[in-house]
C-alpha cells in the first residue's frame, strides 16, 4: 500500500487522486514563517512508497518545500518516492539563447531526478527534445496528453466542432483532439514579437456558422488565444472557445479574451482555476498504477 502526500494549494488534486487509486491521502503540514523560511512536517510513519502530488505553478516556493519533504521522507525511510505534478514548471528554457542564461530545464529536472524516482506530468512545455526523460533524468519520467479528456469534455457540448491551432507547436494537442471524433482542423500561423505581442494569421477558410474550438497546452497571458480569436470573429461563429491543458490566464487575460469574442473559456484541473472543466487526475492515476506495476 502506497500513501499520497498532498498540499494546501492543491490538495482537491491529491484527493482526486487518492479516490482514484483508493490509497490513503494525507496533508504536508507547511508553516511558514515571518521571515519568509518554510518548516515542512510529514507523517513520522511512512509506507516505503509514497506519492507526492502537487501542481508547480507558481514554482519558486513550492520546488523548496518539494525538497524538503522529499529528503524528510527518505530520513524516514521510504525506498520510492513518486512526484505527480500535472503542471511541471521551468520547462521552457532548454537552451541558453545569450550566453550566461541559465538552462533551467535541466537544472530544475536534474534536480527532481535526483530526489524522485518517478515523475509523471501532463503537456509539459517542451521544444527541442522529444522525451520527458531528457529533460528529468528520473528512474521514470511520464509526460502524458490531455487531449482524451478534452476531447471527451468537447464531445459533450458540440456536436460537429471546427478544432483551430493558434500556431504549430499546437498541431499535436489539435490533431489528436480532433482524430478522436474525426473533426475538422486548422492551423494558423503565429509570430511572436515578445512575451505579450503577437500576430496570428488565418489562411481564407469557410467556417461561417460552425462551433470553433481554439486549442493550446497553455495560456499565460493569453495573447496568442486573442489574436486567434479576433481573427475567427471574422466567420460569425454559432460559438467560439478556447480550451486548454493549462489555464493561467495573467492579469486581464479572461476579459481580453470575451473582448475578443469567445464565449467559453475552459481548462484542466492541472492548474486550479475558475475555468477548469475536465480532469487530467484520472490518466495520471492510470500511469501511476503502470508505474507500481
Amino acid at each position: 500500500m502506497a500513501l499520497i502526500l498532498g498540499f494546501d494549494d492543491y490538495w482537491q488534486g491529491a484527493e482526486k487522486l487518492a479516490v482514484e487509486l483508493d490509497f490513503p491521502c494525507t496533508k504536508v503540514a507547511v508553516h511558514r514563517f515571518p521571515d519568509g523560511e518554510s518548516k515542512v512536517t510529514l507523517p513520522p510513519d511512512l509506507p516505503d512508497t509514497l506519492i507526492v502530488c502537487r501542481s508547480l505553478h507558481r514554482p519558486n516556493e513550492k520546488l523548496l518545500e518539494l525538497i524538503l519533504a522529499a529528503e524528510t521522507a527518505r530520513n524516514l525511510g521510504v525506498k520510492r518516492l513518486l512526484l505527480v505534478a500535472p503542471y511541471l514548471c521551468y520547462m521552457r528554457q532548454d537552451i541558453a539563447f545569450t550566453p550566461g542564461e541559465a538552462v533551467s530545464q535541466k537544472i530544475i529536472g536534474g534536480l527532481l531526478a535526483h530526489y524522485f524516482d518517478d515523475v509523471i506530468t501532463v503537456d509539459p512545455h517542451l521544444h527541442r527534445i522529444d522525451t520527458l526523460k531528457e529533460a528529468v533524468p528520473a528512474a521514470h519520467a511520464l509526460s502524458l496528453k490531455a487531449t482524451e479528456p478534452m476531447a471527451q469534455f468537447l464531445r459533450q457540448n458540440f456536436a460537429d466542432p471546427v478544432i483551430v491551432g493558434p500556431d504549430e507547436e499546437s498541431r499535436q494537442w489539435v490533431s489528436a483532439v480532433a482524430a478522436a471524433y474525426d473533426w475538422e482542423f486548422y492551423i494558423a500561423e503565429k509570430q511572436r514579437f515578445d512575451d505579450h505581442q503577437v500576430e496570428v494569421s488565418l489562411q481564407e477558410l469557410v467556417l461561417d456558422g460552425r462551433d470553433l474550438v481554439i486549442i493550446d497546452d497553455i495560456a499565460s497571458t493569453g495573447g496568442t488565444l486573442v489574436q486567434a480569436a479576433r481573427r475567427l470573429r471574422m466567420f460569425n461563429p454559432a460559438s467560439l472557445s478556447v480550451i486548454v491543458t493549462h489555464g493561467f490566464f495573467i492579469g486581464n487575460a479572461i476579459a481580453e479574451l470575451k473582448k475578443a469574442g469567445v464565449h467559453n473559456i475552459w481548462s484542466s484541473d492541472a492548474i486550479p482555476h475558475p475555468s477548469n472543466v475536465f480532469s487530467v487526475i484520472a490518466m495520471a492515476a492510470r500511469a501511476v498504477e503502470t508505474l507500481l506495476e
